[in-house]
């Protein structure tokens, strides 16, 4: 749990929004989305951006967000913000097994939201150079164990 800007305790589960706008600002394939948006797009994402580091409430970006869904859909972007229809295809198997988690293995762990606002979790890459970041704050995602 967060504290937000006015003291009160965050117990916002996230917003699907949220994660899949910090997704794709992290994704370099969907800047031409956003790019299209202009300067009124730009101010919109900049906006939730600060808001969310002001510790405000999801009822408090909700205008912003709603907003920024407007602004995509209007630029002929079916989805907004929803992921079902932006999110391409997994190539690969649905399922990924998971390492066995015996007493001699390390903890299992995945990377969530540094500011835990929304629900976006990946799995760690020890093969990739850097760790993922939000697409919104610029800071690279906490990893939290599973036990």
């Amino acid at each position: 749990m967060a504290n937000t800007a006015d003291g009160a305790t965050n117990t916002d589960p996230g917003d699907a929004r949220l994660q899949e706008l910090c997704r794709r600002l992290a994704d370099p394939s969907s800047s031409p989305e956003f790019d299209a948006l202009g300067e009124p797009g730009a101010r919109l994402v900049e906006a939730i951006a600060a808001a969310l580091r002001d510790g405000r409430s999801l009822q408090q970006l909700g205008d912003h967000l709603d907003e920024l869904e407007e602004l995509l859909l209007a630029a002929g972007h079916s989805a907004g913000l929803g992921s079902y229809r932006t999110t391409p295809p997994s190539t690969g198997p649905v399922f990924q097994s998971l390492p066995v988690a015996g007493p001699a293995h390390p903890a299992l762990y995945f990377l969530a939201c540094p500011a835990g606002r929304c629900g976006r979790v990946e799995a760690p890459d020890d093969g990739a150079p850097d760790q993922p970041a939000c697409g919104l704050l610029g800071r690279p995602l906490n990893p939290l164990s599973l036990r």
